[in-house]
């Protein structure tokens, strides 16, 4: 569907995967069974609804060529359209990129101006 997929991963978690050169997800994904992913144009809402306000995130951009049969397009509750979920842990040679996602003044991510 998208070449390019993108997550949003704590300081701390950004650092453990470094370590172990895999992704293994944040609590939340371990709970649900999955990682949670966004296509740049659901980006910005995913954000507003499920980091508004953290300063300590990190935005991986992943190739979805890298990532098998583990990624899936399903619904995700009362949101419209099919979200990719990885149901593996995130191989860091399968990254395109990875930056420091800031907040601005107004408490809103700043995302790069490739991102729409």
């Amino acid at each position: 569907m998208e070449p390019i997929i993108y997550t949003m991963v704590r300081d701390a978690d950004w650092q453990a995967a470094q370590a172990a050169g895999a992704y293994a997800g944040s609590a939340e994904d371990r709970r649900d069974g999955f990682l949670h992913f966004s296509t740049a144009a659901q980006l910005r809402a995913s954000a507003a609804k499920h980091r508004a306000g953290q300063a300590d995130l990190w935005l991986l951009a992943a190739r979805t060529d890298a990532l098998g049969d583990a990624l899936k397009w399903e619904p995700a509750g009362s949101r419209p359209g099919l979200f990719p979920h990885l149901y593996a842990p995130l191989p860091l040679s399968a990254l395109r990129d990875a930056v420091r996602l800031p907040l601005g003044a107004d408490g809103a991510h700043i995302f790069p101006s490739d991102i729409p």
